[in-house]
């Protein structure tokens, strides 16, 4: 008869709250098993009723019975590894017996009465004899002194807590007499069922928490498959319509083409038509001409009709031509029609950009510490001026003193933002953003990105530029009224668009920030007095 046997091992009786083998093991309703303490401690400490594995809830807490299988097997489990008398294996923090020679053998216990450990061998006369029961007797541990109270050299068996300190039976009539004391193993106790729960805690913090690192990568591949088919489809479709646009100015250019040359065949035939009637009426006055050259009688010859000798009226053909090929302006009108249709898409395009860009919209207000003593900021902080007056204010690191020039009181170091200003009625203004270190007192600094300046702006009323290194002149379709900023701070860019024409302005891409930023504005001097209006920051609607 063939035999088998079962191996057994701790993994598959351990409780996956305290991690130790079960004790006094309860099932729960979807099937696995917890220590009766510690699922009860588990749900002391969370409002839902449910199992820490599985997060099967329940409507109220299961009647909790011991798996008495279980419980024997866990049982017979702990006898698998009797106490034995274990030398002393060499490199291990092991308590030597302190009664064998030279220590050879470890100690099974610490005796806090006689100071000592003693070995399996050893302790019998503290379990025979009555004198010795009566010892305290602890798990091995090395430096018993410490295990002792100093002051009246007893064994520490209580636990203060109102002082959070061991003490000896004796300390409870003194020092410790109105203090809250408990036996350690009470103290013992609870703290290993507290750390217990504070271990089934992180256990169950630690699954939420992959759980959600799992929830947040499947968000991002979602989020990059939708946005990936949203770019492709929306690219398909600008291309599907610039391909159209293409499509239909080519066959309206070849329709125009064929019809020119229709065109022109009809009146080729027509030309051919008159040049043949002429030959043909020159040909029939080829004899009568013929027929006068014979005559050589002079009176006779004189006699005859004048007519004779003329030739019979025809059209000066030199002048006349038959056009072929294209002409330049139809190519061109064909192009214009293609641009045309581009400048459709690029504004769909871009005002498709500008509402992403507005979802990143900001509350921006100035700051007053920084402002040009020349400005006069609004009791909202929201519109900015450029008096005709120096205010006497205090100077301070961050004030602009050399140029009307202010920043927004709210920095950012990450992230995406977006604001719009109201230029309109000014012939000169700056906007941007500025980094946070930026040189406040020289007025010569220029606003490049290498002084720490990323910015667009009017000059000498419709001159516009970029300061993005190097001044980018800008020519655009229309004045803008309202500029609209967007600053990626992770993606290096600082766009700026028309807010009103829907279209973009410029973006400085590329950048480095390494610093706070801030909202940045100029107005720009008033030297000629068309330069009085405000810029104003405009509060944008949210959905």
């Amino acid at each position: 008869m063939a035999s088998s046997s079962i191996v057994l091992s701790e993994e598959q009786f351990q409780c996956s709250i305290c991690l130790d083998v079960f004790t006094e093991p309860v099932p729960m309703p979807c099937g696995h098993n917890y220590c009766k303490a510690c699922i009860r401690g588990y749900w002391d400490s969370t409002d839902l009723c449910q199992c820490p594995m599985c997060k099967k809830t329940f409507d109220k807490r299961p009647d909790l019975f011991v798996n008495t299988f279980i419980s024997e097997m866990t049982a017979q489990l702990k006898k698998l590894a009797p106490v034995e008398v274990t030398p002393i294996t060499p490199g291990k923090t092991q308590v030597p017996c302190d009664v064998c020679p030279e220590g050879e053998h470890k100690a099974l216990k610490s005796c806090l009465v006689c100071l000592a450990s003693y070995c399996e061998t050893h302790l019998e006369p503290h379990q025979i004899l009555a004198s010795f029961k009566k010892h305290k007797l602890i798990d091995p541990v090395e430096n018993l002194e410490d295990r002792v109270c100093k002051k009246h050299e007893r064994p520490l068996e209580l636990f203060c807590r109102s002082d959070q300190m061991y003490v000896c039976q004796f300390c409870t009539e003194t020092d410790h007499k109105t203090h809250k004391t408990v036996p350690i193993e009470e103290e013992y106790g609870e703290r290993m069922t507290q750390m217990r729960k504070t271990k089934g805690k992180v256990q169950e913090m630690i699954q939420e928490r992959l759980l959600k690192v799992k929830e947040i990568k499947q968000a991002v591949d979602l989020c990059k498959r939708n946005e990936k088919e949203r770019e492709i489809a929306d690219s398909m479709e600008v291309f599907a319509v610039l391909v159209r646009s293409i499509e239909r100015s080519q066959a309206e250019l070849i329709k125009v083409v064929e019809e020119k040359q229709k065109v022109s065949e009809k009146r080729a035939e027509r030309f051919i038509k008159e040049l043949e009637q002429e030959m043909t009426e020159l040909k029939r006055r080829t004899p009568e001409i013929r027929h006068l050259l014979d005559i050589e009688d002079v009176i006779l010859l004189l006699q005859t009709s004048p007519s004779s000798s003329t030739l019979p009226p025809t059209k000066n053909w030199s002048e006349v031509t038959v056009q072929s090929g294209l002409g330049v302006a139809t190519l061109r009108r064909a192009v214009s029609q293609v641009e045309e249709t581009l400048n459709k898409i690029r504004e769909k395009l871009c005002d498709a950009e500008l509402k992403r860009m507005q979802q990143c919209a900001v509350d921006v207000t100035l700051d007053p510490d920084t402002a040009h003593p020349g400005l006069i900021l609004a009791a909202d902080r929201k519109q900015v001026t450029y008096g005709d007056i120096m205010e006497n204010l205090h100077d301070n690191k961050k004030r602009f003193v050399n140029n009307t020039r202010v920043l927004g009181r709210e920095g950012f170091s990450s992230g995406r933002l977006y604001y719009e200003v109201q230029v309109e009625g000014k012939s000169s203004w700056l906007l941007g953003v500025a980094r946070e270190s930026i040189n406040r007192k020289d007025c010569d600094v220029s606003q490049s990105p290498v002084d720490g300046y990323w910015t667009v702006g009017q000059w000498n009323m419709n001159e516009y530029k970029a300061y993005a290194g190097p001044w980018v002149n800008l020519s655009l379709r229309q004045k803008p009224q309202q500029v609209g900023v967007f600053v990626d701070y992770e993606e290096g860019q600082v766009s700026f668009y028309n807010v009103e024409a829907r279209s973009h302005i410029y973006s400085i891409t590329g950048c480095t920030f390494t610093e706070r930023l801030y909202p940045f504005f100029s107005t720009g001097p008033n030297t000629s007095g068309d330069n009085s209006a405000p810029l104003i920051i405009l509060t944008m609607k949210s959905d």
